[in-house]
């Protein structure tokens, strides 16, 4: 498990472009029957992805859970959101088998023991992305398609900026701890995510981009409002977002993106907005 401590604005600003990717961007998520996980010390979030190809990949592969966690099981003290972004396949919660298909999330609560991850067909293998943080208590394991999720319209073409957000793991959809999660669909001919502006001094974020289509990038946008910094990012990529940055993204192409919340609460417009003509 790669462990990620907090970095603070101050020191950020003097950060080389290795520096910052080397901080905040997690590459590399999807490897055939292994399970990568980022654990950032920023609000103790955890990122993870998992491929089985071959076989069934159980949550806690290759990580040293009492070393990393202090607990018995990963997710003993913890929830977890699940989008599958690839082929088909199921997830198995202590003995209950989910069906995932293309862009499905599972929710799983506080206190599942056994999790394992399975793709229908190895020459298309499910892809799992997933970020977990602390619950202090226990609601109700649940999967959600795309029909389920919360939608908000949002932005215009002539802004360069029309999508919709899918609120999947939100409190108008179901019960969570502090974990909030969604996509965003970004409509063609828009590239630009997350405008206006703005920081959420009460929760972090994590994006990962997808759908980025061959030869393209997501310039992923970070800093204090007064100070900004950028990423490259490329396809199936996530980003680490502390509470006191920004986090936008400007794209050579349309795209979609997964993003996940966790902190003090889960108000989704509880936003301090920074207008475009005072960024630096």
């Amino acid at each position: 498990m790669d462990i990620r401590y907090s970095c603070n604005q101050r020191d950020f600003k003097r950060y080389t472009t290795e520096e910052t990717r080397k901080e905040f961007l997690i590459e590399n998520l999807y490897k055939p029957d292994e399970v990568v996980a980022v654990y950032s010390h920023v609000d103790r979030m955890v990122t993870m992805g998992c491929m089985p190809v071959n076989e069934a990949v159980p949550i806690d592969k290759g990580i040293d859970v009492w070393a990393n966690f202090g607990t018995h099981y990963l997710l003993e003290r913890r929830e977890i959101g699940i989008f599958n972004i690839g082929g088909k396949g199921t997830i198995t919660v202590d003995g209950t088998v989910y069906p995932l298909g293309y862009k499905d999330c599972l929710y799983i609560t506080r206190g599942a023991k056994d999790v394992t991850f399975a793709s229908d067909d190895k020459a298309s293998p499910a892809k799992y992305y997933m970020v977990s943080a602390p619950a202090h208590c226990s609601y109700e394991t649940r999967l959600l398609t795309l029909a389920d999720a919360n939608k908000r319209p949002l932005g215009s073409s002539a802004t360069a900026n029309k999508r919709t957000i899918n609120q999947f793991i939100h409190p108008d959809v179901l019960k969570t701890c502090q974990l909030s999660m969604g996509m965003t669909s970004l409509d063609e001919g828009s590239v630009w995510n997350t405008m206006p502006c703005h920081t959420h001094e009460r929760r972090m974020e994590i994006y990962m981009y997808f759908e980025v289509p061959k030869d393209n990038v997501v310039f992923h946008m970070m800093g204090e409002g007064s100070e900004t910094r950028h990423i490259v990012m490329q396809n199936e990529q996530a980003v680490i977002s502390p509470s006191w940055s920004i986090h936008a993204g400007c794209g050579t192409s349309n795209y979609t993106f997964i993003w996940a919340m966790g902190g003090e609460n889960q108000e989704f417009d509880d936003m301090d907005n920074i207008p475009a003509t005072e960024l630096r």
